[in-house]
C-alpha cells in the first residue's frame, strides 16, 4: 500500500473544515474549491481504484463524522449495478480516482457472467472534485444502451448525463444535451442530487432526485422522461420543515419511495421519522401502503406516509434500502440510533426491518452495529426468505463506517434472523455501503469498497456471490478483461 504524504492528509484535513463551514451556511456550497467543469475522459483506468472521501471533522478519536472508502456512496444513488441477461453481464458504476486520490473519476465497468472476469474500467469523466456525493449511478434503456448519470452535491457544480453508443459497449459514450421543462420553457437539465433512475418499460425513465432550495433544503421530487434526453416537470413529492433524504426501488413498474425529514432548527445532521409513498403509473398518483391516495407535495409532519414515529422515541434515522417481495409490498432497512455524532454515546444502533405485511408496517430488530453509516442492502428472495448483506461485524476502525461484511438471513419472512455468514475477517480496513444490483445475479449479488475510517488510504473494490464468496478487483492491471482474487 502506498503512503500517504504529510501533504494529502493536511489536505484532507482542511477540506473537511471547510465542509464544517459550509455545512453551517444556508445555500449550499461545495465543500471543494474546485469549480471546474468536469472532464470526458473515456480511458482505461488499469485497474479498480476507489475514491477515499470524509464529511466533517469531530476532533475526538474518531476523526470524522464519516469516512473511507465511498466508492459506492451514498444510500440515496442507485443503482450502482445492474444485470443484463440479453448479454449475461453486470454493468455497474464507481466513484475512481488516481493512485493520489485526488479527483473524483467516474468508472464504468462489467462483470461477465460467462468467463468471471470484469472489464478494465473506462474512466468516463474527472468531475473535477473529491466530494463522493457527485458519485454516478447507472442505467440500461429498452435497446441496451448504457446510461451514466453523474450526479451533483447541491448547487455549485453541474450534473451530466452519458448514454453508450453501442448497445452493451461501455468503449464510447456520447454527451446527452438534455432538457427538462420548468414553467412550461425547455431549460437545461444539468443540475440533481442523489439520483435514482428507473427505467419502465414501454414508457421511458421515472427518476427520484434532490433539489436544493435557496436555504439549503433538500426538497425530494420526481421527473419522468420517454427518451433521457427530453425530461417533463420535476415534481416535488415531499417538503416537510428542513427537508429529507430518501430512497427508491422499483419493481414491474411499481416505484416506491421512503424518506426522512430534518426537524426544523436542529440542523441538517438530525433526520428522523420513515415515511412510504408508491406509484404504478409512472409517477401521475401516488399512495400508501395500504392504497390511501394522497395529495403531492406532504408538507406537514402529521401525515399518511408516515410509516414509524422516531421523534416521539427521540431517535435519529438512517435509510439504508429499500425493496419489494413477490407480492410487490415493500420491505424498508434503516438504522435507528440517538444522534449522528460517532462513538459509543449513541448506541444502540439498531437495523430494523419494516415490512408492509397484510393492513399494517411489522418492525423488527435485525442486529446493532456501531455506526450510523454501516451501509447495506435487503434482498427479497423466493419461499418468503429476506437476506441482509452488510457491515454489521466491527472492523478495525471501531465506531467508524463500516467494518466486516456478514450475511443475515430470515426464512419466515423477515421475522426471526440469523447470521448465516461471516464473509470479512482481519481486514486492516472498514468495508462500507454493500450494494444490490438490480436483478443481482447470484455470481454477483453486492458490491462495496474498503477504505481507512480515520485516515487517508487507498480503496478497494468487491463483489459478493449469493452464497457469500468475496472476490476483490485489483487496483492495478493493464488487461484488458480483469480476473477478480478471491478474498481470503
Amino acid at each position: 500500500m502506498k503512503k500517504i504524504t504529510t501533504y494529502t492528509f493536511y489536505f484532507w484535513l482542511l477540506f473537511g473544515a471547510i465542509s464544517v463551514l459550509h455545512a453551517q451556511e444556508k445555500k449550499p456550497v461545495h465543500p471543494d474549491a474546485r469549480y471546474a467543469e468536469a472532464e470526458l475522459i473515456q480511458t482505461k483506468a488499469n485497474g479498480f481504484k476507489g475514491i477515499w472521501y470524509m464529511n466533517q471533522p469531530s476532533n475526538d478519536e474518531y476523526v470524522y463524522k464519516y469516512s473511507g472508502g465511498l466508492a459506492t456512496y451514498p444510500a440515496n444513488h442507485r443503482p450502482f449495478a445492474i444485470y443484463a441477461p440479453a448479454v449475461n453481464k453486470t454493468f455497474f458504476c464507481f466513484g475512481g480516482t488516481d493512485d493520489a486520490n485526488s479527483t473524483l473519476l467516474h468508472n464504468v465497468s462489467y462483470f461477465d457472467h460467462a468467463t468471471k472476469k470484469a472489464a478494465n474500467p473506462v474512466i468516463l469523466l474527472d468531475k473535477k472534485t473529491t466530494d463522493a456525493h457527485d458519485n454516478p449511478v447507472i442505467s440500461l434503456d429498452e435497446q441496451g444502451k448504457i446510461w451514466i448519470f453523474s450526479t451533483s452535491h447541491g448547487t455549485s457544480r453541474p450534473s451530466y448525463i452519458h448514454r453508450s453508443k453501442r448497445p452493451y459497449d461501455i468503449s464510447e459514450f456520447e454527451t446527452i444535451k438534455a432538457t427538462e421543462r420548468v414553467n412550461g420553457e425547455e431549460k437545461a437539465f444539468d443540475n440533481f442530487s442523489y439520483f435514482q433512475i428507473y427505467p419502465i418499460k414501454g414508457k421511458g425513465f421515472i427518476a427520484l432526485f434532490t433539489r436544493y432550495n435557496p436555504k439549503g433544503q433538500r426538497v425530494i421530487g420526481f421527473n419522468t422522461s420517454r427518451d433521457g434526453e427530453h425530461w417533463n416537470e420535476w415534481k416535488v413529492l415531499a417538503h416537510i420543515e428542513e427537508g429529507h433524504y430518501q430512497i427508491s426501488a422499483e419493481m414491474n413498474g411499481k416505484v416506491g419511495v421512503a424518506f426522512d425529514f430534518h426537524p426544523k432548527g436542529k440542523g441538517l445532521n438530525y433526520r428522523t421519522n420513515l415515511h412510504y409513498l408508491e406509484t404504478s403509473d409512472f409517477g401521475e398518483t401516488w399512495q400508501t401502503a395500504a392504497g390511501q391516495a394522497v395529495q403531492l407535495p406532504l408538507t406537514t409532519v402529521d401525515n399518511p406516509a408516515r410509516v414509524k414515529d422516531f421523534v416521539s422515541e427521540k431517535l435519529n434515522c438512517y435509510l439504508l434500502d429499500i425493496t419489494f417481495d413477490s407480492a410487490q409490498k415493500p420491505a424498508i432497512l434503516v438504522i435507528s440510533s440517538k444522534g449522528f455524532e460517532a462513538g459509543p454515546g449513541n448506541n444502540p444502533r439498531e437495523w430494523r426491518l419494516f415490512r408492509f405485511a397484510g393492513k399494517e408496517w411489522a418492525n423488527q430488530v435485525v442486529t446493532t452495529s456501531d455506526s450510523n453509516y454501516d451501509m447495506g442492502s435487503i434482498y427479497a428472495e423466493a419461499n418468503n426468505t429476506f437476506r441482509i448483506i452488510g457491515p454489521t461485524a466491527d472492523g478495525p476502525q471501531a465506531y467508524n463506517p463500516g467494518g466486516e461484511v456478514a450475511m443475515w438471513v430470515s426464512k419466515d419472512g423477515g421475522v426471526r434472523w440469523k447470521k448465516q455468514k461471516q464473509m470479512t475477517k482481519g481486514s486492516p480496513m472498514n468495508h462500507s455501503y454493500v450494494r444490490q444490483p438490480r436483478q443481482a445475479h447470484p455470481d454477483f449479488y453486492g458490491i462495496w469498497a474498503d477504505g481507512h475510517g480515520r485516515k487517508p488510504s487507498e480503496s478497494f473494490l468487491y463483489f459478493t456471490t449469493k452464497n457469500g464468496t468475496v472476490y476483490q478487483l485489483p487496483r492495478q492491471s493493464t488487461d484488458a478483461m480483469i480476473t477478480p482474487v478471491k478474498h481470503k
